[in-house]
């Protein structure tokens, strides 16, 4: 019987193993269509009986302004063109600071975030941060910066049933993705934190506090470039 749930558990790992793989490398030459997030909003809205909200357009990251791909790395992870997937710093912060009693929370970086909102579902358990772990591992090693910011800014959440950077600033601002200014850009990045609550436009005093940090952030970053 032990041996059977052995095997059993082994085939479970390699089936996983397969289609994950699988997904990772898909998603490398195809555009992400949905992801668990998107399902469960709507679900969320249909239960609450409102109206489902859905808008998500796909465009490739150079039809996406410059300005909102620095603004996001500033606002969520200044380290990302030179990390491997996990700020270690950042952890050790978090891990010092939840010693302390604070909250287990924060130091996520984008490739992290990519993983979780492509493949896995919300939440904090550790089973789930195990699972963005690996995907983490497989994006970094498959996909390559460049790929893992245009899955991002393609799949995040940005607003109420507001998926990617198109359908973000057609919402927030009426225009396409190619044309947000420095601070158009920095007001969504602004919102990323929590973006069913907080808004791009009009902003309120935080957000604006909040765009003007990431501005001067941006002014100190500079110019940006990304490994393939």
């Amino acid at each position: 019987m032990f041996k059977k749930l052995l095997r059993f558990i082994f085939k479970l790992l390699v089936w996983f193993v397969i289609i994950s793989l699988g997904l990772v490398l898909l998603y490398k030459w195809v555009p992400v269509p949905v992801t668990p997030l998107m399902v469960i909003r709507s679900i969320q809205q249909k239960q609450s009986d409102k109206a489902i909200v859905w808008k998500h357009e796909w465009i490739a990251l150079d039809k996406i302004s410059k300005n909102l791909q620095l603004a996001v790395i500033c606002s969520e992870d200044q380290k990302f063109v030179y990390h491997n997937g996990f700020d270690v710093q950042a952890i050790e912060k978090v891990i010092n600071k939840a010693s302390d009693g604070g909250k287990l929370r924060g130091a996520s970086t984008i490739s992290q975030q990519t993983a979780k909102n492509v493949f896995l579902w919300p939440g904090r358990s550790w089973i789930r941060k195990g699972f963005e772990v690996y995907f983490t591992f497989l994006i970094e090693q498959l996909w390559g910066k460049e790929h893992i910011l245009e899955v991002y800014l393609n799949s995040i959440e940005m607003g109420n049933g507001i998926y990617g950077a198109e359908a973000a600033s057609q919402y927030w601002f009426h225009k396409k993705a190619g044309g947000l200014s420095k601070y158009e850009a920095a007001a969504i990045a602004a919102i990323l934190p929590n973006p069913l609550k907080m808004k791009a436009a009009p902003a309120s005093n935080y957000i604006q506090q909040r765009k003007e940090w990431i501005v001067t952030q941006m002014g100190y970053y500079g110019a940006f470039s990304l490994p393939k």
